[in-house]
């Protein structure tokens, strides 16, 4: 497959940076402050985003870890058997000021599943969505709060954000499908 580096190490460094100042500065109290990383490189990206919080804000902000593939629409007919992960939520989300972190948004049909998951566990004040890359291509109204990166891609390609703790590597790529033919 033919793929061209959109953000390196530093890019995803100094975004996750960026990420840190945007989830904290709208809140006069941040204390109602939760992230939820999405499996599986929204879990790296959250992380790294809640350790970057406390180092800047001194904040301890709670952090779970979400799953969607039993609220995917396309859990029935299109998996036949879905690799499920960990979902761990040990904060009540009554009231709580939610970001929901994923590495890349594309037809929203993830954050849709995604947001039916976190309301499965509770009532929060608000849920935001942070995603590295936004690549368009939406087939539901939604959006994202926070993005790295608009990288507008064409149907033949894909993003593929790669994390060191999954890939051995923190980079962005652009990649572009080999034909079916």
């Amino acid at each position: 497959m033919e793929h061209s580096r959109i953000l390196s190490t530093q890019d995803i460094e100094r975004t996750l940076t960026r990420f840190a100042h945007q989830v904290v500065e709208p809140f006069d109290d941040p204390s109602e402050l939760v992230l939820i990383g999405m499996q599986t490189r929204g879990v790296y990206l959250a992380r790294r985003l809640r350790d970057r919080i406390k180092s800047y804000f001194h904040l301890d902000v709670p952090l779970g870890v979400l799953d969607i593939t039993f609220y995917r629409d396309d859990f029935r007919s299109r998996m036949k058997m879905p690799s499920v992960q960990l979902t761990d939520i040990p904060f009540d989300l009554y009231n709580k000021q939610v970001v929901l972190v994923d590495d890349v948004l594309y037809t929203g049909r993830t954050v849709r599943s995604a947001l039916e998951a976190v309301m499965s566990f509770g009532r929060p004040a608000g849920i935001r969505f942070c995603c590295m890359i936004d690549r368009g291509h939406r087939e539901l109204p939604i959006q994202a709060d926070i993005v790295g990166k608009m990288i507008p891609t064409h149907e033949h390609e894909e993003i593929r954000v790669h994390m060191v703790e999954e890939d051995g590597e923190d980079a962005v790529y652009v990649v572009k499908k080999e034909s079916d033919s």
